[in-house]
């Protein structure tokens, strides 16, 4: 095996920046905050990776090694695809360590580093060698694709349920869902409560658990809620300068309750190079200011929130600002947020681009 003389430091030209220099970024004090990984699985054996082609629809494969550098510098951006795209039974991302597993890099030819493999129903569908973005990026479309087909196959329309994407109200015409845009390592929850769940639920492609019977007390919490009061500041970065057009908010306390509301006032922020605290963003003029009725929001708990398009035309970073609360609530909840528009041009990050510094 060889490292691919696809590309060089200076060449790599990254969709997304480093993940140590979002963490940096999006560092804020002051109320709680949280990020957000869902990482590869790791191969240990052929017969692992066989289990996995036969237990998941679509697989994403990473070849690589310790000593390969270029591995190394396209690493931070191929766990922000697998954080992204991961759907149990439906899209899983791994890792391969060549050297560990000769006999699968040799099974399925791979006689260069970094190579990835895309598989469909067990068989290899698309084959990327060297740490190329531009190549990369073409197969994380096709997948993107391949996800939202399975989310429509299995039913995934509002309401839908199964292992593909669910929708909680239909998209505009001529837009797509663009969440998988979304840097999910550099995210940022302020003033999040630690009891409710993790700030990726939001980005989640299933179906709320609180839509199943008994309101998902018995699962894992699948959606967020303030903790000192009714307001949550989300900082959320792109992979790429996006179109906005659309956001699809789901959120649904349970019946009978008045502690626990859903968005009333919110206020919208692009473009931030990291997270407001609570006073800047009451400081700030907003992009677009948001105030949602009870019937703005639908049978399964989500509102359409139109954008002023020409407002969000090349956003690279969203802050939305649930301000406050309905009703008087205490707290407010988030179970899902989808961004409908289109994907544009690749970030150029300039001095955030650490990836291929120390080679």
């Amino acid at each position: 095996l060889r490292p691919s003389s696809a590309t060089t430091p200076n060449a790599f030209d990254s969709p997304a920046p480093s993940i140590s220099s979002l963490a940096a970024l999006t560092s804020t004090p002051g109320r709680n905050s949280e990020t957000m990984s869902k990482a590869p699985v790791v191969i240990s054996s052929k017969e692992q990776f066989n289990n996995i082609l036969k237990s998941s629809t679509i697989v994403v494969a990473d070849f690589f090694a310790d000593w390969c550098g270029p591995c190394k510098a396209i690493a931070p951006i191929y766990e922000t695809l697998s954080a992204s795209l991961s759907r149990p039974g439906a899209v899983t991302f791994v890792k391969i360590n060549s050297d560990n597993n000769t006999d699968l890099a040799e099974e399925y030819s791979v006689s260069s580093l970094p190579t990835f493999l895309l598989f469909r129903d067990g068989k290899v569908t698309q084959k990327v060698q060297g740490a190329n973005p531009s190549e990369l990026r073409e197969v994380v479309q096709k997948l993107a694709s391949e996800v939202q087909s399975l989310g429509e196959s299995s039913g995934g329309g509002g309401g839908g349920d199964g292992g593909g994407l669910w929708k909680g109200a239909e998209i505009p015409r001529g837009y797509s869902d663009i969440t998988v845009q979304v840097e999910t390592r550099g995210c940022e929850l302020l003033n999040a409560d630690e009891d409710a769940g993790p700030v990726k639920v939001l980005f989640d492609g299933s179906k709320p658990s609180a839509l199943n019977k008994g309101k998902g007390k018995d699962s894992a919490k699948d959606w967020v809620q303030s903790g000192a009061d009714d307001q949550l500041l989300l900082f959320i970065p792109f992979q790429s300068s996006i179109k906005l057009h659309t956001l699809q908010l789901t959120s649904l306390p349970e019946d009978g309750q008045d502690d626990v509301s859903r968005p009333e006032v919110i206020h919208l922020y692009t473009n931030r190079a990291q997270n407001l605290d609570f006073s800047e963003a009451d400081d700030t003029e907003p992009t677009q200011a948001v105030t949602l009725t009870p019937t703005d929001w639908n049978a399964d708990g989500t509102a359409n929130i139109s954008l002023r398009y020409v407002k969000f035309q090349k956003t690279t970073t969203l802050i939305v600002y649930v301000q406050k609360g309905s009703d008087g609530a205490e707290t407010v909840r988030l179970d899902r947020l989808r961004l409908i528009g289109e994907a544009g041009a690749k970030r150029e990050m300039g001095k955030l681009q650490k990836v291929g510094e120390d080679e």
